[in-house]
């Protein structure tokens, strides 16, 4: 998703599209398509490819999956179009999107295109173009809890997702179906990533209250107001958006959530430079997580080691199409240290 220009790069060589279709479709599925056609890519993300398309001044943002094999029900463009069309109604950070496109002869694989927001993208570290005071970096820290808080105070029925997803037996479901992701992905034995998994098979949670669910909700998927970084401007990636246990996605987002007293490689495998005096502890965001939605989170230590895994299995699905030759971007290659350093993390937050 855009950030800025300056995320904006010349399509990389081996994910570009062939146009021939695709411009087409896009005049005959897109409300404002008049003018000059250009096409260029988001450099930022790790997984779906993101592109700016333009007709004239009109811009939109084109999403697909990575190149590669794909785990099923992963990346799933016609999700994302579901969620989008709808959810912006009831949840204004949500981008729109408008068309979603199934046949696979126009670019090669599945994609919808969405409305383009701009703000800025805060990644890993924070960006040495201007200031970040720790009045600052504290209302970002707030404002990211809020958020989440409020997509999950959504009622589903006002987007127009009473019926998505299965909320019955949601954390059950997500746990095996993560298993079996990394068991499809790994390229060698982890023992130690065996003993988490049996860890949290064995102390596995009955499912709370459903509500909506962003399923990879972080800094790096919002855009933020480019003059006040604690304004945000949308919420990203909505391709596992589904209704299940919120905990879910309180434990993943406290999973990227480093800490200043924190192992360096457990921050090394994080993706939110939280751990900048400034923002709030882990604490501090659970307790006004549950202040802000009424939420029981006394179970929240379960569902932050299976953020850990999920991050760990994410990383290895993008690591293996690496070390396959899948994908040549060499940001790609540090995610074996990564990897290492969430198992370890995994480790010590399950007592193992």
């Amino acid at each position: 998703m855009p950030a800025s220009d300056k995320e904006v790069i010349s399509i990389r060589q081996d994910e570009r599209l062939d146009t021939t279709r695709l411009e087409p479709w896009l005049r005959g599925h897109l409300p404002d398509n008049a003018g000059d056609f250009s096409l260029a890519q988001f450099g930022g993300g790790h997984a779906n490819l993101t592109y700016l398309v333009r007709f004239g001044e009109t811009e939109y943002v084109l999403r697909r999956p990575p190149l590669g094999p794909v785990a099923p029900s992963s990346h799933d463009m016609k999700r994302e179009h579901r969620v989008l069309k709808d959810l912006w109604q009831a949840f204004p950070l949500a981008p729109r999107s408008f068309a979603v496109c199934e046949d696979d002869t126009v670019i090669g694989a599945p994609f919808h295109v969405l409305e383009r927001r701009n703000g800025i993208v805060v990644r890993r570290e924070l960006p040495d173009d201007r200031g970040w005071p720790n009045d600052l970096l504290h209302r970002m820290g707030e404002m990211l809890v809020d958020t989440l808080a409020a997509l999950h105070n959504v009622d589903p029925k006002d987007a127009g997702l009473g019926d998505l997803g299965r909320p019955d037996g949601f954390i059950e479901r997500q746990l095996s179906g993560w298993t079996k992701r990394w068991r499809a992905a790994v390229h060698e034995e982890n023992p130690v990533m065996d003993r988490i998994i049996d860890w949290l098979h064995e102390g596995l949670p009955e499912s709370g209250q459903a509500t909506l669910l962003h399923n990879d909700f972080k800094l790096d998927n919002m855009l933020l107001d480019a003059d006040d970084p604690a304004i945000p401007r949308a919420v990203l990636d909505w391709d596992m958006c589904t209704r299940g246990d919120p905990l879910s996605d309180l434990g993943y987002v406290l999973t990227f959530w480093g800490q200043s007293d924190d192992d360096p490689r457990w921050i090394l495998g994080a993706s939110m430079p939280t751990w900048n005096e400034g923002f709030p502890s882990r604490a501090d965001v659970i307790e006004r997580y549950a202040a802000k939605t009424g939420f029981d989170c006394t179970d929240v230590h379960w569902y932050q080691v299976f953020g850990v895994f999920k991050i760990a299995v994410i990383l290895q699905q993008i690591y293996i199409r690496y070390l396959r030759g899948q994908t040549q971007d060499e940001r790609f290659a540090v995610f074996g240290d990564r990897i290492a350093g969430l198992t370890d993390k995994g480790r010590v937050l399950a007592g193992l």
